[in-house]
Protein backbone atom coordinates (compact mmCIF):
# COMPACT_ATOMS: atom_id res chain seq x y z
CA UNK A 1 0.00 0.00 0.00
CA UNK A 2 1.56 3.28 -1.12
CA UNK A 3 1.69 6.31 1.18
CA UNK A 4 -0.72 8.97 -0.11
CA UNK A 5 1.16 12.28 0.17
CA UNK A 6 -1.46 14.06 -1.94
CA UNK A 7 -4.20 13.06 0.48
CA UNK A 8 -2.08 13.98 3.51
CA UNK A 9 0.26 16.88 2.59
CA UNK A 10 1.94 16.91 6.02
CA UNK A 11 3.71 13.70 5.00
CA UNK A 12 5.83 15.69 2.53
CA UNK A 13 7.63 17.39 5.41
CA UNK A 14 7.22 15.21 8.48
CA UNK A 15 7.22 11.62 9.64
CA UNK A 16 3.84 11.62 11.30
CA UNK A 17 3.97 9.12 14.16
CA UNK A 18 1.22 10.68 16.25
CA UNK A 19 -2.13 9.22 15.16
CA UNK A 20 -2.70 8.05 18.75
CA UNK A 21 -2.99 11.77 19.58
CA UNK A 22 -4.69 13.07 16.44
CA UNK A 23 -5.40 11.40 13.13
CA UNK A 24 -4.76 13.32 9.93
CA UNK A 25 -7.38 15.29 8.03
CA UNK A 26 -7.46 14.12 4.43
CA UNK A 27 -7.67 16.43 1.43
CA UNK A 28 -10.78 14.62 0.13
CA UNK A 29 -12.56 15.04 3.45
CA UNK A 30 -11.61 18.73 3.52
CA UNK A 31 -13.17 19.16 0.08
CA UNK A 32 -16.37 17.42 1.22
CA UNK A 33 -16.57 19.64 4.32
CA UNK A 34 -16.13 22.79 2.23
CA UNK A 35 -18.92 21.71 -0.12
CA UNK A 36 -21.16 20.93 2.87
CA UNK A 37 -20.73 24.39 4.35
CA UNK A 38 -21.15 26.04 0.95
CA UNK A 39 -24.49 24.25 0.60
CA UNK A 40 -25.44 25.54 4.07
CA UNK A 41 -24.33 29.05 3.13
CA UNK A 42 -26.51 29.27 0.03
CA UNK A 43 -29.35 27.01 1.20
CA UNK A 44 -29.88 27.72 4.88
CA UNK A 45 -32.78 25.70 6.27
CA UNK A 46 -33.49 24.20 2.86
CA UNK A 47 -30.15 22.41 3.08
CA UNK A 48 -30.73 21.37 6.68
CA UNK A 49 -34.10 19.85 5.78
CA UNK A 50 -32.09 16.96 4.33
CA UNK A 51 -30.28 16.34 7.62
CA UNK A 52 -32.41 13.36 8.61
CA UNK A 53 -31.67 11.55 5.37
CA UNK A 54 -27.95 12.31 5.68
CA UNK A 55 -27.78 11.03 9.24
CA UNK A 56 -29.68 7.90 8.24
CA UNK A 57 -27.04 7.32 5.56
CA UNK A 58 -24.27 7.82 8.16
CA UNK A 59 -25.85 5.20 10.42
CA UNK A 60 -26.11 2.83 7.49
CA UNK A 61 -22.42 3.40 6.73
CA UNK A 62 -21.48 2.79 10.37
CA UNK A 63 -23.62 -0.34 10.42
CA UNK A 64 -21.96 -1.78 7.32
CA UNK A 65 -18.48 -0.86 8.53
CA UNK A 66 -18.83 -2.54 11.95
CA UNK A 67 -21.69 -4.99 11.26
CA UNK A 68 -24.10 -3.38 13.70
CA UNK A 69 -27.86 -2.82 13.44
CA UNK A 70 -29.33 0.69 13.30
CA UNK A 71 -30.73 0.43 16.83
CA UNK A 72 -27.31 -0.53 18.18
CA UNK A 73 -25.66 2.60 16.76
CA UNK A 74 -25.48 5.84 18.73
CA UNK A 75 -23.86 8.93 17.24
CA UNK A 76 -22.04 10.97 19.89
CA UNK A 77 -19.81 14.07 19.78
CA UNK A 78 -17.15 12.16 21.72
CA UNK A 79 -16.66 8.82 23.43
CA UNK A 80 -16.35 10.56 26.81
CA UNK A 81 -19.70 12.31 26.55
CA UNK A 82 -21.44 9.20 25.28
CA UNK A 83 -20.03 7.02 28.05
CA UNK A 84 -21.09 9.47 30.76
CA UNK A 85 -24.65 9.58 29.44
CA UNK A 86 -24.70 5.78 29.19
CA UNK A 87 -23.44 5.23 32.75
CA UNK A 88 -26.22 7.39 34.16
CA UNK A 89 -28.47 4.49 33.24
CA UNK A 90 -26.35 1.69 34.76
CA UNK A 91 -27.27 0.37 38.20
CA UNK A 92 -24.87 1.47 40.98
CA UNK A 93 -25.07 -2.12 42.28
CA UNK A 94 -22.80 -3.29 39.45
CA UNK A 95 -19.28 -4.37 40.41
CA UNK A 96 -16.79 -3.02 37.88
CA UNK A 97 -13.30 -4.22 37.01
CA UNK A 98 -10.92 -1.51 35.75
CA UNK A 99 -7.29 -1.52 34.69
CA UNK A 100 -4.86 0.72 36.55
CA UNK A 101 -3.51 3.37 34.21
CA UNK A 102 -6.22 2.87 31.58
CA UNK A 103 -7.40 5.91 29.67
CA UNK A 104 -8.74 8.53 32.13
CA UNK A 105 -11.87 9.16 30.07
CA UNK A 106 -12.76 5.50 30.52
CA UNK A 107 -11.90 5.07 34.20
CA UNK A 108 -13.00 8.43 35.60
CA UNK A 109 -16.68 8.19 34.59
CA UNK A 110 -16.86 4.98 36.64
CA UNK A 111 -14.81 6.43 39.48
CA UNK A 112 -17.05 9.49 39.79
CA UNK A 113 -20.10 7.28 40.37
CA UNK A 114 -21.09 4.90 43.14
CA UNK A 115 -20.18 1.61 41.48
CA UNK A 116 -18.24 -0.99 43.44
CA UNK A 117 -14.82 -1.06 41.80
CA UNK A 118 -11.86 -3.39 41.60
CA UNK A 119 -8.52 -2.75 39.87
CA UNK A 120 -5.77 -4.88 38.40
CA UNK A 121 -2.34 -3.96 37.06
CA UNK A 122 -1.50 -4.22 33.38
CA UNK A 123 1.15 -6.93 33.05
CA UNK A 124 2.35 -9.30 30.37
CA UNK A 125 -0.20 -11.80 31.73
CA UNK A 126 -3.10 -9.35 31.57
CA UNK A 127 -5.69 -11.79 30.29
CA UNK A 128 -4.98 -14.26 33.10
CA UNK A 129 -5.31 -11.48 35.67
CA UNK A 130 -8.65 -10.38 34.23
CA UNK A 131 -10.00 -13.92 34.25
CA UNK A 132 -8.95 -14.50 37.86
CA UNK A 133 -10.47 -11.20 39.01
CA UNK A 134 -13.78 -11.81 37.24
CA UNK A 135 -13.93 -15.32 38.70
CA UNK A 136 -12.95 -14.54 42.29
CA UNK A 137 -14.31 -11.03 42.87
CA UNK A 138 -17.80 -11.48 41.44
CA UNK A 139 -17.28 -8.86 38.73
CA UNK A 140 -20.39 -7.92 36.72
CA UNK A 141 -18.86 -5.28 34.40
CA UNK A 142 -15.44 -5.35 32.72
CA UNK A 143 -14.44 -1.93 31.37
CA UNK A 144 -11.17 -1.62 29.47
CA UNK A 145 -9.52 -0.15 26.39
CA UNK A 146 -8.95 -2.60 23.56
CA UNK A 147 -5.61 -0.83 23.00
CA UNK A 148 -3.91 1.02 25.83
CA UNK A 149 -3.28 4.70 25.17
CA UNK A 150 0.09 4.93 26.92
CA UNK A 151 1.99 1.99 25.46
CA UNK A 152 -0.21 0.25 22.89
CA UNK A 153 -0.81 -3.00 24.82
CA UNK A 154 -3.70 -4.76 23.10
CA UNK A 155 -6.19 -7.12 24.68
CA UNK A 156 -6.65 -10.49 23.01
CA UNK A 157 -10.14 -10.38 21.49
CA UNK A 158 -10.18 -14.17 21.37
CA UNK A 159 -9.71 -14.17 25.13
CA UNK A 160 -12.79 -11.98 25.50
CA UNK A 161 -14.80 -14.63 23.62
CA UNK A 162 -13.70 -17.26 26.12
CA UNK A 163 -14.39 -14.92 29.03
CA UNK A 164 -17.90 -14.24 27.78
CA UNK A 165 -18.52 -17.93 27.23
CA UNK A 166 -17.51 -18.75 30.80
CA UNK A 167 -19.28 -15.72 32.33
CA UNK A 168 -22.23 -15.00 30.02
CA UNK A 169 -23.78 -12.38 32.33
CA UNK A 170 -20.58 -10.31 32.36
CA UNK A 171 -21.05 -6.95 30.64
CA UNK A 172 -17.94 -6.17 28.56
CA UNK A 173 -17.57 -2.46 27.84
CA UNK A 174 -14.64 -1.33 25.71
CA UNK A 175 -13.04 1.93 24.68
CA UNK A 176 -12.11 1.42 21.04
CA UNK A 177 -10.70 4.89 20.39
CA UNK A 178 -7.17 3.53 19.87
CA UNK A 179 -8.45 0.43 18.06
CA UNK A 180 -11.34 1.07 15.67
CA UNK A 181 -9.92 1.90 12.27
CA UNK A 182 -6.81 -0.27 12.64
CA UNK A 183 -8.33 -3.58 11.54
CA UNK A 184 -11.62 -5.21 10.66
CA UNK A 185 -14.02 -5.31 13.58
CA UNK A 186 -17.31 -7.22 13.50
CA UNK A 187 -19.49 -6.05 16.39
CA UNK A 188 -22.04 -8.84 16.02
CA UNK A 189 -19.37 -11.53 16.10
CA UNK A 190 -17.37 -9.98 18.95
CA UNK A 191 -17.79 -10.71 22.64
CA UNK A 192 -18.00 -7.00 23.41
CA UNK A 193 -21.37 -5.66 24.57
CA UNK A 194 -20.54 -1.96 24.35
CA UNK A 195 -17.76 -0.32 22.37
CA UNK A 196 -17.22 3.33 21.61
CA UNK A 197 -14.68 5.63 20.04
CA UNK A 198 -13.94 9.23 19.35
CA UNK A 199 -13.35 9.10 15.63
CA UNK A 200 -10.68 11.78 15.19
CA UNK A 201 -7.83 9.32 15.71
CA UNK A 202 -7.59 6.11 13.65
CA UNK A 203 -10.91 6.63 11.84
CA UNK A 204 -9.58 9.94 10.45
CA UNK A 205 -12.90 11.80 10.50
CA UNK A 206 -11.93 14.97 12.37
CA UNK A 207 -13.13 16.23 15.72
CA UNK A 208 -16.68 16.42 17.07
CA UNK A 209 -17.89 12.95 16.12
CA UNK A 210 -17.79 9.48 17.56
CA UNK A 211 -19.83 6.34 18.02
CA UNK A 212 -21.18 4.04 20.67
CA UNK A 213 -22.28 0.54 19.72
CA UNK A 214 -24.52 -1.07 22.32
CA UNK A 215 -25.83 -4.56 21.64
CA UNK A 216 -29.57 -4.99 21.89
CA UNK A 217 -29.09 -7.56 24.66
CA UNK A 218 -26.88 -5.18 26.65
CA UNK A 219 -29.42 -2.37 26.35
CA UNK A 220 -31.53 -4.19 28.93
CA UNK A 221 -28.86 -3.36 31.55
CA UNK A 222 -29.31 0.40 31.12
CA UNK A 223 -32.19 2.71 32.05
CA UNK A 224 -31.48 5.78 29.97
CA UNK A 225 -32.91 8.99 31.39
CA UNK A 226 -31.77 11.49 28.76
CA UNK A 227 -34.48 12.85 26.50
CA UNK A 228 -35.15 15.60 24.00
CA UNK A 229 -36.76 16.46 20.71
CA UNK A 230 -34.29 16.12 17.97
CA UNK A 231 -31.84 13.38 17.25
CA UNK A 232 -33.03 13.45 13.66
CA UNK A 233 -35.09 10.29 13.99
CA UNK A 234 -37.61 11.36 16.63
CA UNK A 235 -39.88 13.71 14.73
CA UNK A 236 -42.80 11.33 14.22
CA UNK A 237 -42.43 9.32 17.41
CA UNK A 238 -44.50 9.61 20.53
CA UNK A 239 -42.60 9.57 23.81
CA UNK A 240 -43.26 5.90 24.65
CA UNK A 241 -42.02 4.80 21.22
CA UNK A 242 -38.57 6.33 21.54
CA UNK A 243 -35.98 3.60 21.47
CA UNK A 244 -32.78 3.22 23.45
CA UNK A 245 -30.64 4.69 20.68
CA UNK A 246 -32.94 7.68 20.26
CA UNK A 247 -32.80 8.47 23.97
CA UNK A 248 -29.02 8.45 23.74
CA UNK A 249 -29.29 11.16 21.05
CA UNK A 250 -31.60 13.70 22.70
CA UNK A 251 -30.49 16.76 20.73
CA UNK A 252 -29.78 17.86 17.18
CA UNK A 253 -26.80 16.20 15.52
CA UNK A 254 -24.31 18.19 13.46
CA UNK A 255 -24.40 17.23 9.79
CA UNK A 256 -20.87 18.56 9.21
CA UNK A 257 -19.26 16.41 11.90
CA UNK A 258 -21.29 13.25 11.42
CA UNK A 259 -21.24 13.64 7.66
CA UNK A 260 -17.45 13.72 8.03
CA UNK A 261 -17.65 10.43 9.92
CA UNK A 262 -19.69 8.84 7.15
CA UNK A 263 -17.31 10.15 4.49
CA UNK A 264 -14.21 8.94 6.36
CA UNK A 265 -15.62 5.44 6.92
CA UNK A 266 -16.58 5.16 3.25
CA UNK A 267 -13.06 6.11 2.25
CA UNK A 268 -11.48 3.55 4.60
CA UNK A 269 -13.84 0.91 3.27
CA UNK A 270 -12.91 1.78 -0.32
CA UNK A 271 -9.22 1.39 0.51
CA UNK A 272 -10.06 -1.90 2.23
CA UNK A 273 -9.79 -2.63 5.92
CA UNK A 274 -8.00 -5.90 5.14
CA UNK A 275 -5.28 -3.91 3.38
CA UNK A 276 -5.15 -1.29 6.11
CA UNK A 277 -5.05 -3.90 8.86
CA UNK A 278 -2.34 -5.85 7.06
CA UNK A 279 -0.23 -2.72 6.63
CA UNK A 280 -0.59 -1.78 10.29
CA UNK A 281 0.31 -5.33 11.37
CA UNK A 282 3.49 -5.12 9.26
CA UNK A 283 4.41 -1.78 10.82
CA UNK A 284 3.68 -3.09 14.32
CA UNK A 285 5.82 -6.19 13.88
CA UNK A 286 8.73 -4.25 12.41
CA UNK A 287 8.61 -1.46 14.98
CA UNK A 288 8.47 -3.90 17.88
CA UNK A 289 11.46 -5.80 16.54
CA UNK A 290 13.51 -2.64 15.94
CA UNK A 291 12.68 -0.96 19.26
CA UNK A 292 13.23 -4.21 21.18
CA UNK A 293 16.67 -4.60 19.65
CA UNK A 294 17.47 -1.04 20.75
CA UNK A 295 16.33 -1.80 24.30
CA UNK A 296 13.67 0.91 24.19
CA UNK A 297 10.54 -1.02 25.19
CA UNK A 298 9.24 -2.14 28.58
CA UNK A 299 9.57 -5.79 29.49
CA UNK A 300 5.78 -6.07 29.60
CA UNK A 301 5.47 -5.09 25.94
CA UNK A 302 8.40 -7.27 24.87
CA UNK A 303 6.96 -10.37 26.54
CA UNK A 304 3.46 -10.08 25.07
CA UNK A 305 2.91 -11.85 21.72
CA UNK A 306 0.16 -9.43 20.65
CA UNK A 307 0.65 -5.70 20.22
CA UNK A 308 -0.80 -2.69 18.41
CA UNK A 309 1.08 -0.10 16.36
CA UNK A 310 1.47 2.23 19.36
CA UNK A 311 4.81 2.17 21.19
CA UNK A 312 6.14 4.02 24.21
CA UNK A 313 9.93 4.16 23.96
CA UNK A 314 12.35 5.08 26.71
CA UNK A 315 13.54 8.67 26.47
CA UNK A 316 13.32 12.08 28.08
CA UNK A 317 13.34 15.69 26.98
CA UNK A 318 16.61 15.38 25.07
CA UNK A 319 15.38 12.43 22.99
CA UNK A 320 12.03 14.08 22.36
CA UNK A 321 13.80 17.27 21.31
CA UNK A 322 16.02 15.34 18.92
CA UNK A 323 13.06 13.61 17.29
CA UNK A 324 11.18 16.89 16.97
CA UNK A 325 14.24 18.57 15.46
CA UNK A 326 14.35 15.77 12.87
CA UNK A 327 10.70 16.41 11.90
CA UNK A 328 9.30 13.38 13.72
CA UNK A 329 5.81 14.20 15.05
CA UNK A 330 5.22 12.24 18.27
CA UNK A 331 4.10 12.77 21.88
CA UNK A 332 5.52 12.61 25.38
CA UNK A 333 3.31 10.28 27.38
CA UNK A 334 3.96 8.78 30.80
CA UNK A 335 7.68 8.29 31.35
CA UNK A 336 8.57 8.02 27.69
CA UNK A 337 7.84 9.02 24.12
CA UNK A 338 4.84 7.61 22.30
CA UNK A 339 5.12 6.71 18.62
CA UNK A 340 2.08 5.50 16.69
CA UNK A 341 1.87 4.28 13.10
CA UNK A 342 -1.13 4.26 10.76
CA UNK A 343 -1.46 2.93 7.22
CA UNK A 344 0.07 6.14 5.83
CA UNK A 345 3.37 5.34 7.58
CA UNK A 346 6.10 3.12 6.15
CA UNK A 347 8.72 0.64 7.32
CA UNK A 348 11.37 3.04 6.03
CA UNK A 349 10.07 5.73 8.35
CA UNK A 350 10.43 3.39 11.31
CA UNK A 351 14.00 2.65 10.26
CA UNK A 352 14.65 6.39 9.94
CA UNK A 353 13.41 6.92 13.51
CA UNK A 354 15.62 4.06 14.69
CA UNK A 355 18.66 5.64 13.02
CA UNK A 356 17.95 8.91 14.82
CA UNK A 357 17.55 7.14 18.16
CA UNK A 358 20.89 5.37 17.73
CA UNK A 359 22.54 8.78 18.03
Amino acid sequence: MNTDHKEFPILHQYIYANTAATGLLGANLLEWRQEHDLDYLVGGSMMKMHANAMLADVRKTVGHFFNASSEEIILVPSFTLGLNVLLEGLSPKEKVLLLKGDYPSLNRPFESRDFKKEYINITDRLEEAIYEAVQTKKITVLALSVVQWLDGIKIDLGFLHQLKKDFPSLLILADGTQFLGTSNFDFQESAIDVIGASAYKWLLSGFGNGILLVSEAAQERFKIRSNGYGSGRNQNDTMHQRTFAKRMEPGHLDTLNFGSLGFALSRLKNIGMDSIGGKIDTLSYHAKEVFTNLGLLSSVVVKRPLHSSIFNIKGGEATFGLLTQENIVCSQRGDGIRLSFHYYNTVNEIDRIADILKK
